[in-house]
């Protein structure tokens, strides 16, 4: 385990025997030490629970991760079923593609960002039409005309050019995470239980992998978690199965006065927001940290972002892929393989690690603000993950045949029967486990 995440969060020193770290070094293919970085996520997140266990009088255990527990929790929205079968999901136009000096990637999961790379373009939807006329532009030039429509995309850039961009040096100095004080209040009072987050409230305003994953580990030690979403926003089907479970889901239409009341109402009894919209979104709509701090003294807010909160690419959308494309990782797994372009990472492991250092982050942050109190403010980014796991060196390529089955149980939900990924980290005085299975969305009505 990289015990560096350990002294970011808290300043302390991990104790050697903290943490048991057992399974293979090498699991899943690549150079990149992914393995590391999810046993390492995984271990924080457990040993921040541990602390808040300790908390409460009780004996936490030794903490433990599996490597090869970790890779399939890496991997978990790929073994998502539903009464047997996988979910369902196309997005045929997100790729990457051939300019004529490089590669770009466009980002098309969403309705939204199709339109944008259409109009960006001037083009029709279709796969043929993309790769005519961005072979016909530079990759710089399509990046350009994507993002200017509100689009998502990333040129492919080496580890150098990356560094020497304005945004890679913002970057470099990003932190796993940071925990800084938010406002003045009064020592949180923990309700009692024995479950390190019992009693505890999260709202969950994030999407995709990344926050979700950070709101579903929360879930799985105890904590109370809604997942705000609206009816009018698309979603990843197996990403939402996935990421749901433990999870209350229901819908609020943030466009709305009426709808931004009843968050400010939901707020008003919560001890935690996370929230993943592109930096500045919230804020707009009234939400900024301060201000959700003044409706509730003592709450932790928690912010993702893809690039992180300085540099020219501050407010830019991104996912895990893009981030990627554009530091270098892309690159050097492309050349590390031998291919003619991008090679990525065995699984969207930015995305993955940022949710349970996210995590780990927040119940840092909780058992802070129950002890020292104060409102807390949490920040994590892909970036910022991103340097942390090139920080990490490199490991001989691995295997290619893993396949986690090992690892899989079956719960009913509300959606069928649901084939998933046991929750990864051992924690002897509480095992985390998840009490309910994903539920439909929008199907709870936002209240405490």
């Amino acid at each position: 385990m990289d015990t560096r995440v350990w002294t970011t969060l808290t300043g302390d020193t991990l104790a050697e025997d903290a943490v048991e770290i057992t399974g293979p070094e090498s699991v899943l293919p690549g150079t990149f030490r992914v393995e590391e970085a999810a046993a390492t996520s995984i271990a924080a997140a457990t040993l921040a629970a541990g602390e808040l266990l300790r908390l409460r009088g009780i004996e936490p255990g030794k903490v433990s991760v599996d490597t090869r527990h970790a890779a399939a929790s890496f991997h978990s929205e790929q073994y998502i079923r539903v009464d047997g079968e996988p979910v369902q999901f196309s997005a045929p136009l997100s790729g990457d593609y051939r300019a004529n000096d490089g590669w770009v990637r466009l980002h098309c999961n969403y309705p939204r960002h199709v339109s944008a790379v259409c109009w960006g373009l001037g083009v029709p939807a279709t796969r043929a039409a993309f790769e005519k006329v961005v072979a016909a532009k530079s990759k710089y030039e399509v990046e350009s005309a994507v993002i200017g429509a509100g689009g998502a995309a990333a040129v492919l850039r080496s580890r150098e050019e990356w560094l020497a961009h304005k945004q890679g040096q913002a970057a470099s100095a990003l932190p796993v995470a940071e925990i800084r004080p938010l406002g003045p209040s009064e020592p949180v009072r923990l309700f009692e239980s024995d479950r390190p987050l019992g009693g505890v409230r999260i709202l969950d305003l994030t999407h995709v992998i990344a926050g979700p994953v950070a709101g579903r580990v929360l879930a799985a030690h105890g904590a109370t978690v809604m997942h705000i979403g609206s009816a009018q926003l698309p979603t990843v089907p197996p990403l939402a199965v996935d990421t749901g479970m433990g999870k209350l889901s229901a819908y609020v239409d943030l466009e709305t006065e009426a709808g931004r009341s009843r968050l400010r109402k939901l707020i008003a009894r919560a001890d935690v927001v996370l929230q993943g919209f592109r930096p500045g979104s919230l804020v707009a709509k009234g939400f900024s940290p301060e201000a959700i701090a003044e409706l509730r003294p003592g709450i932790v807010v928690a912010d993702l972002s893809a690039y992180g909160w300085e540099g020219p690419w501050a407010r830019r959308r991104g996912f895990d892929s893009l981030v990627q494309m554009a530091s270098g990782i892309a690159d050097e797994g492309g050349r590390t393989a031998g291919l003619d372009g991008p090679g990525p990472l065995p699984v969207q492991a930015l995305d993955h690690a940022t949710g349970w250092l996210t995590a780990a982050a927040i119940m840092t942050a909780v058992r802070r603000a129950a002890t020292e109190g104060g409102s807390q403010h949490v920040r994590t980014s892909l970036a910022g993950t991103g340097e942390w796991l090139n920080s990490l060196g490199r490991k001989e390529s691995g295997p290619t045949g893993f396949d986690g089955g090992e690892w899989l149980e079956e719960a009913d939900s509300q959606l069928g029967r649901v084939t998933r990924v046991k929750m990864a980290g051992t924690l002897p005085g509480s095992n985390p486990q998840w009490t309910e299975a994903t539920h439909v969305p929008g199907s709870d009505r936002p209240v405490w």
